[in-house]
C-alpha cells in the first residue's frame, strides 16, 4: 500500500504535492460524495501549506462551517507519513476529542469518502483513568462501597495476574464508566498525588497500557491541551528518571480551540504540595538503615510541614463561588516556609552522604530527591510570590497548597515554539479586534503567520437572538420562568449554558417545581461521563442539556439543538487566578473581565448553527444588556452580520 494518498514525485516539493492533492479533495473528491465546495476551506488549505513548508506557527481563525478540521487533519496525516513521526492534535477538552473520533466524526468521514486508512490513537489525560490503588481503597472508604466492589470485580482478569500479556487491552478509561457521576469518579481516578513510580500495579494499569499503545501511532495522536502541556512540563524530569516522555517525538502540533492554550499551560505548570503525601514519602526512608542525623531531620521536617499547613489553614479564606481558598500572606507564614525549607536543605545534604554509602534503594532515593527538589522549587517561588498565583484547596485528606506561575510564555517559547516544527492554532476566535498580537504575546510567540475567514452561513435568516426584559432585575425566579417558556417554544431541543457549577446546581434543584417541564428529559453535566451525556442529548431530539464547560467544542447539527440559553453573562470567576490578573491590570474590567466574557459568549452563541440547514434561537438572560448601552453594543458586535437583538 502506498504511504501517501497521491502519487508522490521525488522531483517536486512534497508539500506542494500535498497542497495539489488537497485541492483535488475539496474541489472534486468530496463534492462527488455530496460535500459542498467551500472557498474558505480551500483558502485555509493554501495558508497551511506555507506553514508546514516553512515549519512556522500559524493562527488559523476560521468561522463555523468552514471545514477547518478536515484541512488540518489532511496536512497533519500527510506530513506525519513524510517525516515518519506522528502529528499531535491537541484539543481543548474531551468533548472536542469526541468530535474527531466518534463514528460520524471527521476522521470517519475522511476514511469513508477518501478511502484513507488513518492510524489515529488517543492519548488521554491521566485523570481520565482509573487508579487501581484508589479503587482498592474505595471498597472500604465510602458509603456506596457496593458500587466500588462491583467495579473491582469487573476488572480484567490479567490485572490480578503476574504473567506477561500477549496484546493490548484497553480498560480503565472514564468513558467506560458513564454511570458514575463526577464525585464518584474522582474517588477512584488518578490524581497528581498518586506515586505511580513505586506502585506495584503500574504494569497492569490501564493508563500505562494505553500509553504503550498510543506511542506506536504512525499518523495522529489525539490528546487534550492539558495532556500536551503535562508532556512539555515533565519532559526533562521523566528523562532524568529514566522514563519515556508522555508523548513520543512528533512532527507537528495542532491546537484546536487554541485560544485556550494559556490556561492549560498554567494548569500543567502548577506545583501541588500536600502534608500527608510528603510525610508518607519521607517516612519510607526511616524503614531503611540510615544515620541518626538524617532520621532526626526527617522527624523535624514532618513537624515543620504540619505547622506550615496549620498556618496555611489559618491564613486562608473562602471565595464565594469557588472551591479555591485565597491565601493571606503574613510574616509568620513566610517565616514557616523559610524554616521548612531550611530543614529540607539539611535532608538533601544528608541524602548525598547516604547515596555514597549505598544503604538506600537507588530507585526509592531518586523518587524522594525528585519530590524534595519539586518542593524546594515551589516553596522558593512562594517566597517570591509577586510572579505567582497561590491558593489552597481543602479535602477530607487535608489542605493542598497550589502554586501556579502567572506567565508561561517563557516555557512555551523554549519548549514548544523553538522546536522548529509546524504549529497550528485553529479556532473561530483567535484575534482581538482583528489582531493576533494579544494571543501571540501571552504565549511567547515572536514570529507567526495568520489569516481569518468568516463563516459561510446565512445567520441573518437562521438565527434569532433574544434579550428578555425584566421586571424584577432578572431575579432567579424570573429567569426560571423565562427559561421554561423558551423550552416550551422549542419543545426542549436546548442547550443551557451556565457560567458556574453553583448556578447549574441551583437550576437543577428548582426544576422539579416547574410542572411544564415534567415531560422533558434533562441531562446535567457532572451526573454522567460527558461524551455519553452529549450522545444522549443528540439522540433524544427533544431533550435539554445543561452544562458549564460546553461553551466551546460542542457540535450538534440538526434540530436536537435549536435553542441556546445563556443563563448569565460568562464573566470569569472570583478565584485566585483571575484575582491576580485583575490586580496586574490597569483597567481590570476592560483588560480581564470583558475580553474573557466576550470570547466565551461568542463561543457559546456559536453552538447553535452548525450546518446551512440549522436554525434556532439564542437567548441571553441578562439584566446588564438593558442597563449598559456600551456593553450591549459590544455584545451586538459579536453577533454575525445581519443578526440583531430582539
Amino acid at each position: 500500500m502506498s504511504r501517501y494518498p497521491f502519487e508522490y514525485e521525488h522531483s517536486k516539493p512534497f508539500l506542494q504535492q500535498v497542497g495539489e492533492w488537497i485541492a483535488d479533495v475539496f474541489y472534486d473528491l468530496l463534492p462527488e460524495a455530496g460535500f459542498e465546495v467551500r472557498d474558505e476551506q480551500i483558502y485555509m488549505a493554501f495558508q497551511l501549506e506555507r506553514a508546514f513548508a516553512e515549519k512556522q506557527t500559524i493562527f488559523a481563525e476560521a468561522g463555523v462551517g468552514t471545514g477547518k478540521t478536515l484541512v488540518y487533519l489532511l496536512y497533519a496525516i500527510c506530513y506525519a507519513r513524510y517525516t515518519r513521526k506522528p502529528a499531535i492534535i491537541a484539543c481543548a477538552d474531551e468533548s472536542l476529542i469526541e468530535q474527531l473520533v466518534k463514528p460520524e466524526g471527521d476522521l470517519a468521514k475522511l476514511t469513508e469518502h477518501l478511502g484513507l486508512a488513518i492510524d489515529a490513537r488517543l492519548g488521554k489525560s491521566q485523570d481520565r483513568y482509573l487508579c487501581l490503588v484508589k479503587l482498592d481503597n474505595a471498597r472500604t472508604d465510602y458509603e456506596d462501597v457496593d458500587l466500588y466492589k462491583e467495579l473491582y470485580e469487573e476488572l480484567p482478569a490479567f490485572v490480578h495476574r503476574s504473567e506477561g500479556m500477549q496484546s493490548f487491552y484497553a480498560y480503565g478509561d472514564r468513558k467506560q464508566y458513564p454511570h458514575l457521576n463526577d464525585t464518584q469518579w474522582n474517588r477512584i481516578s488518578w490524581d497528581s498525588f498518586q506515586d505511580c513510580f513505586v506502585c506495584e500495579k503500574r504494569h497492569r494499569c490501564g493508563q500505562t497500557l494505553s500509553r504503550e499503545h498510543y506511542r506506536q501511532s504512525t499518523d495522529l495522536i489525539i490528546c487534550s491541551h492539558d495532556f500536551y502541556m503535562e508532556h512539555v512540563w515533565t519532559y526533562e524530569g521523566r528523562k532524568r528518571e529514566g522514563q519515556l516522555p508522555l508523548l513520543p517525538d512528533h512532527c507537528a502540533v495542532v491546537f484546536d480551540e487554541g485560544h485556550l492554550l494559556e490556561s492549560a499551560a498554567q494548569k500543567a505548570l502548577t506545583y501541588r504540595i500536600k502534608h500527608d503525601i510528603f510525610e508518607e514519602l519521607v517516612t519510607r526512608l526511616l524503614k531503611n538503615e540510615i544515620r541518626e542525623s538524617l532520621a532526626v531531620l526527617i522527624d523535624e521536617a514532618i513537624e515543620r510541614s504540619e505547622l506550615l499547613f496549620e498556618v496555611l489553614a489559618s491564613q486562608s479564606q473562602s471565595i464565594p463561588g469557588s472551591d479555591r481558598k485565597q491565601i493571606i500572606l503574613n510574616d509568620r507564614l513566610l517565616r514557616e516556609v523559610a524554616l521548612f525549607r531550611k530543614v529540607l536543605d539539611g535532608i538533601e545534604e544528608e541524602l548525598v552522604f547516604e547515596s555514597e554509602l549505598y544503604t538506600l534503594n537507588d530507585y526509592q532515593l531518586r523518587i524522594v530527591e525528585e519530590h524534595l527538589e519539586m518542593m524546594q522549587k515551589a516553596l522558593s517561588l512562594f517566597q517570591n510570590s509577586s510572579s505567582l498565583i497561590c491558593w489552597v484547596t481543602e479535602s477530607t485528606s487535608g489542605l493542598t497548597l497550589v502554586i501556579m506561575p502567572k506567565a508561561v510564555k517563557e516555557v512555551l517559547r523554549e519548549r514548544v515554539f523553538a522546536l522548529n516544527i509546524p504549529v497550528v492554532f485553529s479556532s473561530a476566535t483567535l484575534s482581538v479586534n482583528g489582531s493576533f498580537d494579544y494571543l501571540a504575546y501571552s504565549l511567547g510567540i515572536e514570529k507567526y503567520l495568520s489569516f481569518s475567514v468568516d463563516s459561510p452561513y446565512d445567520y441573518e435568516n437562521r438565527m434569532e437572538v433574544l434579550a428578555p426584559k425584566w421586571t424584577h432585575g432578572a431575579s432567579f425566579d424570573e429567569k426560571m420562568k423565562t427559561a421554561v417558556q423558551l423550552l416550551a417554544r422549542t419543545e426542549g431541543r436546548a442547550l443551557i449554558l451556565f457560567p458556574s457549577k453553583e448556578e447549574l446546581a441551583q437550576f437543577k434543584e428548582a426544576l422539579p417545581s416547574y410542572t411544564q417541564c415534567k415531560d422533558i428529559s434533562f441531562g446535567f453535566e457532572g451526573d454522567r461521563e460527558i461524551s455519553h451525556l452529549i450522545s444522549a442529548f443528540q439522540q433524544n431530539e427533544t431533550s435539554v442539556l445543561c452544562a458549564v464547560s460546553l461553551w466551546e467544542g460542542l457540535d450538534i447539527p440538526g434540530p436536537s439543538l435549536s435553542n441556546v440559553i445563556v443563563w448569565s453573562l460568562p464573566y470569569p470567576p472570583q478565584d485566585p487566578v483571575f484575582m491576580a490578573r485583575r490586580q496586574e491590570a490597569t483597567s481590570p474590567y476592560e483588560e480581564v473581565d470583558l475580553p474573557y466574557m466576550l470570547l466565551r459568549l461568542k463561543q457559546g452563541i456559536g453552538r447553535l448553527i452548525r450546518t446551512r440547514e440549522d436554525s434556532g434561537i439564542v437567548a441571553i438572560l441578562s439584566e446588564e444588556l438593558h442597563n449598559d448601552r456600551e456593553l450591549r453594543d459590544r455584545i451586538q458586535g459579536l453577533l454575525p452580520p445581519g443578526v440583531k437583538f430582539e
